[in-house]
């Protein structure tokens, strides 16, 4: 029987062929590899979409979270909210700036921060929150905003899995001080090789970011640094491949969720799909359920020649990375024993998911 990939790259990317060339093509033609005008065509293009007034691309999207806080001024003393179910990049960016992550719990329908567990870590060392939007879902942005502006806190979102998601009619990327966003291949708006992005709606920081992401160097003299920077900078190849894949990412979302609805429909009683929050409209970048014998489980779907994932099965406060943090977080760490992502791509069809689901419901409970 054909396999079923988790993530069906292969097929989402042959279908954008005629625009990969002629983005090829118009590159090596006017020779500008780095910011050139795919760059700035991009930038316009993704802001607009994440209903905010600057984009600024840069290498990738740990960076654009390091840059965001570093042009915040958070660093060394600091310390910012982060949820312990997250890819650990999100804490990397933290610790690359000299500040230090506070690890929260989440909800237990979601898997998303918990606000009251964020208002119940803020202490007076607190600068900033990080709520990432997981799985394609975006967080209860409104109790968040209410908590870190009761506080003084920037709230800085992880868009990197939420690339047109909605709450209550607000794109990720529109509601925090900035945002930062991945282009990693396997993203919802994924790129052919590492990019990232921050968009923002204050124009005064985006500048500070593109700065910092291009060593530091003065907007309006290229020969003068006035602090120091990095080398973080979107190629142009990549920025056309995006705007290529942006003209359809709504429309594959929209098959995104309609997988996500046959899931729904089929899935048997022992795979629970996270819940979807009142106001929400996630995109799916993934599909998470949580089983009781997830061994089982994974053991049946690769047998039957079925691709899947585990995001995340070590909470980020578990990490050895992070062997200092004391304290347990009960919610992340029983679902980490429990999630399973099963295959999810704009390409899915009913059959597929007819068949994953029968597999599932093969399993002994």
């Amino acid at each position: 029987m054909t396999p079923i990939p988790f993530l069906d790259l292969e097929g989402l990317n042959s279908g954008f062929r005629a625009e990969f060339d002629l983005a090829w093509k118009s590159v090596l033609q006017h020779g500008r590899y780095i910011g050139g005008p795919e760059v700035e065509r991009f930038e316009h293009e993704f802001a607009a979409y994440c209903q905010a007034q600057a984009c600024v691309g840069v290498a990738n999207g740990t960076d654009a979270l390091e840059l965001i806080l570093t042009a915040l001024r958070i660093g060394r003393g600091d310390e910012v909210i982060v949820p312990t179910n997250t890819f650990i990049a999100t804490a990397e960016a933290v610790c690359a700036t000299g500040a230090r992550p506070r690890f929260v719990d989440v909800c237990p329908d979601t898997l998303l921060i918990d606000p009251d567990a964020v208002d119940a870590a803020i202490t007076s060392s607190t600068a900033a929150v990080i709520p990432v939007h997981l799985y394609g879902q975006m967080v209860d942005v409104e109790r968040i905003s209410v908590i870190a502006a009761r506080h003084g806190l920037a709230v800085v979102e992880d868009a990197a899995q939420a690339h047109g998601a909605r709450y209550r009619g607000r794109r990720a990327g529109s509601v925090g001080v900035a945002a930062g966003f991945s282009f990693y291949p396997g993203k919802n708006l994924g790129a052919l090789g590492d990019a990232g992005a921050v968009v923002t709606n204050d124009p005064a920081l985006a500048l500070r970011i593109r700065s910092l992401a291009n060593h530091g160097r003065c907007h309006a003299d290229r020969h003068r640094h006035p602090r120091v920077g990095r080398n973080s900078r979107l190629d142009s190849l990549q920025a056309a491949v995006l705007s290529a894949k942006l003209s359809r990412l709504d429309a594959d979302n929209a098959r995104r969720a309609v997988g996500m609805a046959s899931y729904r429909a089929q899935l048997p009683p022992g795979c629970v799909p996270v819940a979807v929050a009142p106001g929400s409209e996630p995109v799916y970048h993934l599909a998470v359920v949580q089983v009781d014998n997830r061994a089982a489980v994974t053991g049946a779907l690769t047998t039957a020649g079925i691709g899947w994932g585990l995001h995340y099965p070590v909470p980020c406060h578990l990490q050895p990375a992070f062997s200092e943090v004391a304290g347990s977080l009960p919610i992340a760490e029983g679902a980490a024993d429990r999630i399973v992502s099963l295959p999810m791509s704009p390409s899915l069809n009913e059959a597929q998911v007819a068949r994953v689901c029968a597999v599932l419901g093969s399993v002994t409970w």
